[in-house]
C-alpha cells in the first residue's frame, strides 16, 4: 500500500484515505509484502493494495494496484469482497475495501518464487496456520482481516430439536444423528432455543472436540460460565436479526447493551436495513476493541424447506443486498455444498445449511 498518503485540509483535519486491499492466496498460501521501516507502519508485512485513485471503483484499483506490484493479472480471477474496514492509526485515517483474490495453479507456479515485488518491496508467502496464528506482524488495521479469514467455505446448522419430535427421546436421537453426521472439523451452528436444552449442545461438543461451533447470542454467556471444559470450541456467537434491530433501537435511546463481547459474532440478515445495521453494529464494536463481526447469514437465497413461506431473493437481489455488507457474507437458504463456487460467483465468501451440510 505504499502509495497511500495523508492529506490535509484547513484546522488540520486528516482525510480518509481509501484503500484497495488483495488477500491474495492459493490453497493454504497466503501472499505477503514488507514495508520498509521509512514508510508508514513499516518493519511490518501486510497484503498487497494501494489507494483508490479518484477515477476508480475498488476493484479497479485492486486490478491496478496488484499488477503494479507484484505483475500478478487478477483481471479474470474470481475476486470476492471480505469487506470494508475504517482505522485511525492517529497520524492517517484509512478505509480498507478489502478483498479475496484466489489465484489459479498456473499463477502461483509462476510467482511463488518471486522474492521481491515490481517496487523492490519483498514479498513472501506464508502458511495461512501461521498467518492466523499471529506470526507475521502486521498493521492494527489488519487484525479483523485476519478473523475474517477464519471463516470456513462451508458451516453446518443443526436441525432444531422439534425436528425430532416423534421421537421417544428427541434429545437422544437428536445428540445421535448430529454426533454420526457432521464432518470432521466442521464449523456449527447449533440451534438450540433455550436454556434447558443447551446440555445437548454441551453432549455433542465432548463426543466431537473436533468440531467448532456458533452459538445463539442470548445463551452463550450462560453456557460458557457453567461449562468451561467446552467453552474453547465456542468460536462465535450468533445474534438474530430481531436482537440486532432490537439493539439498534436501544443506540437510539443511549441504553445499548450487549453480550458476547469477548467473543466474534455472526450476524442474520435479511434486508438492507438489517445489512446497515449490522455495519453500524461491527464499526462499534471496532471502535470499542471488542470482539468483531465476522460474517453475516444472508437468507434466503432460494427457497427452503425450513421456511417455506419465505420470499426467495434469488442469486441477483442476493448479490445486490450483498455488497453492502462491511464483512464477509454467508450464503444460506436452499442451498447445498456443490453450489459453493456459484455462490463466490455471486459475493459469498462462504455458504451454510442444514439437510446437505451434515
Amino acid at each position: 500500500m505504499s502509495n497511500a498518503s495523508t492529506k490535509q485540509l484547513g484546522n488540520d483535519i486528516t482525510v480518509t484515505i481509501n484503500v484497495a486491499v488483495a488477500v491474495i492466496y492459493y490453497k493454504d498460501k497466503y501472499l505477503l509484502g514488507f514495508r520498509d521501516k521509512s514508510q508508514h507502519q513499516g518493519n511490518r508485512y501486510e497484503f498487497i493494495g494501494g489507494k483508490i485513485e479518484a477515477h476508480e471503483t475498488a476493484n479497479q484499483a485492486l486490478i491496478r494496484e496488484v499488477a503494479e506490484e507484484t505483475g500478478i493479472v487478477i483481471h479474470y480471477n474470481t475476486i470476492v469482497k471480505l469487506g470494508r474496514l475504517h482505522h485511525d492509526y492517529g497520524d492517517k485515517k484509512v478505509s480498507l475495501q478489502v478483498y479475496r483474490v484466489e489465484l489459479t495453479s498456473h499463477q502461483y507456479d509462476v510467482y511463488k518464487h518471486q522474492d521481491y515485488g515490481l517496487e523492490g518491496q519483498m514479498l513472501a508467502w506464508v502458511n495461512k496456520s501461521e498467518l492466523l496464528a499471529g506470526s507475521y506482524n502486521l498493521p492494527a488495521a489488519n487484525k479483523t482481516i485476519l478473523e475474517w479469514l477464519r471463516l470456513p467455505s462451508k458451516i453446518a446448522i443443526t436441525y432444531p430439536l422439534s425436528h425430532f419430535s416423534t421421537y421417544p427421546d428427541a434429545a437422544t436421537a437428536w445428540l445421535q444423528y448430529h454426533q454420526a453426521h457432521i464432518a470432521s472439523d466442521a464449523w456449527v451452528y447449533i440451534r438450540v432455543q433455550d436454556i434447558g436444552s443447551k446440555n445437548v449442545a454441551k453432549q455433542l461438543m465432548g463426543q466431537r472436540p473436533d468440531i467448532k461451533v456458533i452459538m445463539p447470542d442470548d445463551i452463550n454467556e450462560h453456557y460458557s460460565n457453567h461449562h468451561p471444559a467446552s467453552s474453547h470450541q465456542i468460536i462465535a456467537h450468533h445474534l438474530t436479526q430481531t436482537s440486532l434491530l432490537q439493539w439498534v433501537d436501544e443506540v437510539k435511546n443511549n441504553a445499548a447493551q450487549l453480550q458476547s463481547l469477548h467473543h466474534p459474532l455472526i450476524v442474520s440478515c435479511h434486508d438492507a436495513d438489517s445489512i446497515y445495521a449490522a455495519n453500524k453494529l461491527a464499526n462499534s464494536r471496532l471502535e470499542r476493541q471488542e470482539s468483531p463481526v465476522i460474517g453475516i447469514f444472508l437468507s434466503p437465497v432460494l427457497a427452503t424447506q425450513t421456511h417455506p413461506d419465505a420470499k426467495a431473493l434469488g442469486w441477483e437481489t442476493w448479490s445486490d443486498l450483498a455488497a453492502l455488507a462491511d464483512m464477509p457474507v454467508i450464503g444460506l437458504g436452499g442451498l447445498s455444498p456443490n453450489l459453493f463456487t456459484q455462490a463466490t460467483q455471486y459475493g459469498a465468501t462462504s455458504i451454510a445449511g442444514i439437510r446437505q451440510f451434515l
